[in-house]
């Protein structure tokens, strides 16, 4: 590059709210990310809800999130009572959420993938229950695996998921996705343009994505918003 040539910039979507931080530094490195989600959560707030988290409150048993809307809903109703969890869960967030109100010793196991999280449970062989803290658009991966495993899964809906699609003036380079329901959310009223990257959270999310693209996914190396981002930066700012 030539002394005050004026580097152009790349415009990527990140399809949920990322730390401001990470916007200003990949601002500096010359990407503009765009924030608009496509997707909203919400907490159940139902007796019958609450009642299910209290009572698994009273025993020392195992349980499972796979996300992070799960580990605040419930802990919205446990308000600063810490049961004796044993805890499986995956995702980075998910993980320091875990940590930050159970403790980093109630932590069993982690893994990428919901399904690899089933398998980590089986491969422990320390639990006949669990409990699985989940949305109302779960997939059925880690229930199935671990059913037919002969582990009882008492199933617990703590947060609802609600579509919210935008149909999209501009046109970018790269779209992040971090969720199945974001990617249909975003397909309602959307196509990825011809040469855009499509950057999937995990496993899960790039299948969804598959469905509606035919356009080149790439995915995270480690499931985490953080991760995603910076594996965008990474091969998009070397295209500047």
């Amino acid at each position: 590059m030539k002394s005050g040539t004026v580097r152009e910039s790349i415009s990527i979507l990140s399809t949920r709210p990322i730390d401001n931080e990470i916007v200003q530094d990949a601002a500096r490195q010359g990407i503009d990310i765009e924030v608009l989600s496509f997707i909203d959560t919400a907490p159940v707030q139902s007796i019958e809800v609450t009642q299910e988290v209290e009572q698994a409150s009273l025993m020392e048993t195992t349980v499972v999130f796979t996300s992070m809307n799960a580990v605040e809903a419930v802990t919205d109703i446990l308000f600063g009572l810490v049961p004796e969890w044993q805890v499986y869960c995956m995702g980075n967030t998910t993980r320091r959420l875990v940590a930050g109100y159970f403790g980093e010793d109630s932590i069993a196991g982690t893994a990428d993938s919901a399904a690899n999280l089933a398998k980590t449970i089986i491969e422990d062989g320390a639990a006949e229950e669990v409990f699985f803290f989940c949305g109302d658009q779960r997939r059925d991966e880690l229930p199935g695996i671990l059913s037919d495993a002969g582990i009882q899964v008492n199933e617990i809906v703590v947060y609802e998921t609600i579509a919210t699609p935008h149909k999209l003036t501009s046109q970018f380079a790269g779209v992040l996705f971090y969720s199945p329901s974001a990617v249909e959310s975003f397909f309602i009223h959307n196509r990825l343009p011809e040469h855009a990257l499509a950057f999937a959270i995990g496993a899960t999310t790039a299948n969804a994505i598959r469905k509606y693209s035919g356009n080149r996914i790439i995915t995270a190396d480690e499931p985490g918003k953080e991760q995603l981002v910076a594996k965008a930066i990474e091969i998009l700012g070397s295209k500047i």
